[in-house]
């Protein structure tokens, strides 16, 4: 065994990867995956103590957040890119000792290893191979640690990209150390890592709420917008990921080039704001969800700009490799990143619009257009006609099939159950997982269209404030008696900060597939299959039984 690894849905056989990833990513790479966290933690002991004792001085709470979105699923695949940013913590671990020293600061952790360890790269991989998962020897105790971290790495991302426009919190950065920090206290039982579990469900929501105003704020409120999935007729850059701040930079400097821009998998949603409508070099979507990208990348020609997670290595017979490029936390052998934006600044994407200058045109694979727009300000404005829809009849029930979408077969389940829900069902959905049914011709219910697209996985948060907002207009008291179910679907650590906010909202009986996390003990499991109604998921037929009725009328 050369790693291990279960942090996303895909883990080897429903247990973990203990030789490669199923993601692509290489066990040197695992391993010091491994030993950033491990490193991070040594820093969020200092940041920590200096934050509670009041010290003004400048934490590092960007560095943190970076380690910890740069070890999401195929995310980072880089292992010069992971050995930098372990020296990086090392070498702020020891500004923060030196800082807490002279403020007669000594944290209780304070000869714990991760404060201690001291190396280079030349000892990384030895120190990393000692620094992984399985120092937890208990099974139900590493199962809670590792639950918190994947939801804090989750909630890293969504505060990543608020800070990038400019947004930040600091009961944020607070709590995301505590996390870090309590899965090294060997004192703290069962019961206080679950109460920490649903803990970071409320900060979940918390930054999930920060990034949507932040998005909003900056960009307006997603409006209803028709996609078109076609192509132009002039040379493109694809941009993937999540980050609506790389999305503007690259809006305003292709802008008279002659280089279009289209967007793929979660960058959809970026079509929805209207700061971005204005240009008219920004054509529309490019292909589904990110594990199509081996063969949507060969056909598109351009080059592809990946600004956070969801990167497929690319197969050795691929011709496209030379023409991608990652940024943020983001990287892969062989491709080119671009450095971060200087403070104040912009990100420098000349090199990819200038690549993209010499490129074929993309091949069209597919023509028409999609509808998306809905977040919680947009069915808001629409709340008069969903409301008098739901207390005519007319609309009898709310599925969320939020989350992500993935490349085992058994997620064409999620296909097959939009198709046979009843037509006076609504689908409501984020992230990647509707690229499993967007594309279906589901109809509408008096020109409310049966698939209503909040935009990227964290706007989720979108869903929740609706569901909170239809639960105020049908002056009930508990979230769970309305006519919403949960069946959602789950890749990465994104995915569990959202559960787990859904969790803290009092949200039940969700059903969450294609597969329960193996990061989950059979006690952990039990624990929330027997306080929240958790559950996985059956046959189409059979869980639409379940679903249906369960039915409650307002």
């Amino acid at each position: 065994m050369s790693m291990y690894c279960f942090q996303c849905q895909e883990a080897a056989k429903g247990v973990a990867c203990t030789v490669k990833g199923v993601c692509g990513k290489t066990d040197e790479v695992s391993n010091l995956q491994d030993l950033l966290i491990y490193s991070i933690k040594g820093v969020a002991v200092y940041s920590k103590a200096l934050r509670e004792a009041g010290s003004k001085k400048i934490l590092p709470n960007r560095l943190i957040i970076d380690a910890l979105f740069a070890t999401i699923t195929n995310a980072n695949f880089d292992d010069e890119a992971i050995s930098r940013r372990i020296e990086l913590a090392l070498q702020a671990r020891e500004e923060l000792k030196a800082m807490a020293k002279n403020l007669a600061i000594v944290p209780t952790l304070a000869k714990h290893d991760v404060c201690i360890w001291k190396g280079d790269a030349s000892v990384f991989s030895v120190k990393a191979a000692k620094s992984g998962i399985l120092l937890t020897e208990n099974e139900d105790v590493r199962s809670l640690r590792e639950l918190l971290i994947y939801g804090i790495k989750g909630m890293a991302a969504y505060a990543e990209h608020a800070m990038n426009l400019g947004h930040e919190d600091e009961s944020i950065n607070s709590f995301i150390e505590k996390g870090l920090v309590s899965t090294l206290d060997d004192t703290l039982s069962a019961d206080e890592l679950v109460a920490l579990v649903l803990e970071c469900g409320k900060f979940g929501v918390t930054a999930m709420a920060l990034l949507d105003k932040a998005n909003t704020s900056r960009y307006g409120n997603p409006e209803i917008t028709k996609v078109n999935i076609g192509v132009g007729t002039r040379p493109g850059i694809l941009i993937s990921g999540h980050d609506l701040r790389d999305m503007e930079d690259l809006l305003v400097q292709t802008d008279g080039t002659g280089v279009d821009v289209y967007t793929h998998s979660e960058m959809l949603p970026a079509n929805y704001y209207p700061a971005f409508k204005k240009y008219s070099q920004f054509i529309g979507n490019y292909g589904n969800a990110w594990w199509k990208q081996n063969e949507e990348f060969e056909s598109f020609n351009g080059p592809v700009l990946f600004t956070t997670n969801c990167i497929v290595p690319p197969k050795a017979s691929s011709s496209y490799a030379n023409r991608v490029y990652t940024t943020g936390a983001s990287g892969h052998p062989g491709f080119k990143h671009i450095s971060d934006r200087p403070e104040g600044g912009s990100k420098d994407f000349s090199s990819i619009i200038e690549h993209a200058k010499t490129c074929q045109t993309p091949v069209e694979i597919e023509k028409g257009e999609i509808i998306g727009g809905f977040a919680h300000a947009q069915v808001f404005a629409l709340a008069d006609k969903v409301v008098d829809a739901v207390k005519s009849g007319a609309i009898k029930k709310f599925f969320v099939m939020a989350g992500c979408d993935g490349r085992m077969m058994s997620r064409d389940y999620y296909t097959q159950f939009a198709e046979n829900l009843p037509k006076d069902t609504v689908i409501l959905t984020a992230g990647c997982a509707k690229y499993r049914y967007n594309k279906l011709p589901l109809g509408d219910i008096g020109g409310i269209p049966r698939v209503l697209d909040a935009g990227q996985c964290n706007d989720s948060y979108s869903l929740a404030v609706i569901a909170l907002k239809l639960k105020e207009i049908f002056e009930l008291n508990d979230i769970n008696e309305l006519p919403i179910a949960y069946n959602i679907a789950w890749y990465e650590q994104k995915a569990v900060i959202v559960l787990l906010a859904l969790l803290h909202l009092g949200v039940k009986k969700i059903h969450l597939g294609p597969t329960l996390p193996a990061f989950l003990s059979p006690n952990v499991a039990k624990v929330l299959v027997e306080t929240f109604g958790i559950a996985g998921i059956g046959s189409v037929d059979e869980d639409m039984k379940i679903f249906m009725g369960e039915e409650v009328a307002c």
